[in-house]
């Protein structure tokens, strides 16, 4: 079976641990809910070292605030998150749960006003 996907944008990243441990590798990924952002996912696999080089450099240049070694970002880099599941989540702020998240490309392409809303993200709780 395929994998569900939408699209969101990074809002938080962090350093990862062992030989990734000088470069940004774990994220944290957002879509729209009402005027702001909820977070949806948390994704540290499905890019390259290339990509992951640079995003690492653009985390560098673009913290807006530092909470150990969680960056906040500028929410401008798109992704499209692959999954193999979903369900509705008392303990998620946003209400659902992603089953195995992961990266499955750098959406370059897309700008932000286009990723998806958390009523797009729970309609597919209906068609999975």
């Amino acid at each position: 079976m395929e994998p569900l996907t939408i699209d969101a944008v990074m809002i938080y990243a962090q350093k990862g641990s062992g030989r990734r441990s000088s470069k940004y590798t774990d994220y944290t990924f957002a879509v729209k809910k009402d005027e702001g952002l909820v977070t949806v996912a948390k994704a540290y696999s499905g890019l390259t070292d290339v990509e992951i080089t640079e995003i690492s450099r653009w985390v560098n240049k673009n913290a807006i605030e530092k909470f150990g070694p969680v960056r906040t970002v500028k929410p401008e880099l798109v992704f499209e998150i692959a999954f193999e599941g979903i369900a509705y989540s008392k303990r998620h702020k946003c209400g659902v749960a992603l089953r195995f998240p992961r990266i499955k490309r750098w959406r370059k392409d897309k700008p932000v006003n286009e990723i998806d809303t958390i009523e797009s993200v729970t309609a597919l709780i209906e068609t999975n």
